[in-house]
């Protein structure tokens, strides 16, 4: 028995449907296709973006940035192991100074740039030996003020990131840290009071205590990926200030929807006859 074929327009009657739908092709496919693309741009230059700041670099609703990634299995091309906390650490000695910067934090004291500088140092692994590098963070725009570089990790690697920010800022109210001998060194300490600042200390073992220092080493180390492609240290290094820039001007940071430097300018924008 042959088969009976229609045409479009029999079948829109017998079905009671608009012949237009017959030819109707769902665009949902193509919007996701294209949503997936500009998600793999931004990470093509953010290889660490959550979808949180992608959907801010593409100004979209996270949520829909999330369902997309899930949908075609995209993840952030580099991502953090996690390091639980082991409760025999906690809080086992305490400061001999005072941690100034706890209550500031949960009672959203923090109320503009050059109030609190946290720093602290980090090694960096490159061709079986390591070099260090110190850094000091403004806590309220997060935005990395000075670093210094060295072979060695002493009073004069912490000293030297805080004298490269007072190259550009006003000492601020407070300066935060962890316990280290390079913290707790007679010179450090001299410095800081020198300078007209507070001194403050996270209490040992307590690395969440300094949390904002703790997080960005962490993606600058996670971003940085095998270094063993550099060819010479001083190509390290270079690179090294180039993901300071990047950091500081470009990548968007999470609590602030913007660079860091965007938000300072933001900041001083606001406040013209305040000196930053």
């Amino acid at each position: 028995m042959a088969l009976q074929t229609i045409n479009k327009s029999e079948a829109a009657r017998t079905l009671n449907i608009s012949r237009s739908s017959l030819y109707y092709k769902p665009k949902r496919e193509v919007i996701d296709q294209e949503v997936k693309a500009h998600i793999e741009s931004v990470l093509a230059d953010n290889p660490s973006y959550g979808h949180k700041r992608i959907a801010i670099a593409l100004k979209m609703n996270k949520k829909r940035i999330l369902r997309v990634m899930k949908k075609y299995g995209i993840k952030p091309y580099r991502r953090r192991s996690k390091h639980p906390v082991k409760k025999d650490d906690i809080g086992k000695e305490k400061s001999a100074y005072t941690n100034l910067i706890l209550s500031h934090i949960d009672e959203k004291k923090i109320l503009r740039p050059n109030q609190i500088w946290c720093t602290d140092f980090t090694y960096i692994r490159y061709e079986n030996r390591f070099i260090y590098m110190a850094s000091v963070i403004d806590l309220y725009t997060r935005e990395i003020v000075g670093i210094n570089i060295s072979r060695y990790h002493n009073k004069f690697l912490v000293i030297g990131a805080i004298e490269e920010s007072l190259q550009k800022y006003y000492a601020p109210e407070i300066i935060h840290s962890d316990q280290g001998s390079e913290y707790t060194s007679e010179e450090y300490i001299s410095f800081v009071k020198l300078i007209g600042s507070l001194i403050s200390m996270s209490d040992k073992a307590s690395p969440w205590q300094n949390g904002h220092k703790e997080s960005f080493f962490g993606h600058f180390k996670l971003e940085s990926g095998d270094l063993s492609r550099f060819e010479t240290i001083g190509e390290l290094i270079e690179y090294i200030y180039q993901q300071i820039y990047y950091y500081n001007n470009t990548r968007i940071h999470t609590a602030l929807k913007m660079a860091p430097a965007t938000f300072r300018k933001k900041y001083q924008s606001k406040s013209l006859d305040t000196p930053v």
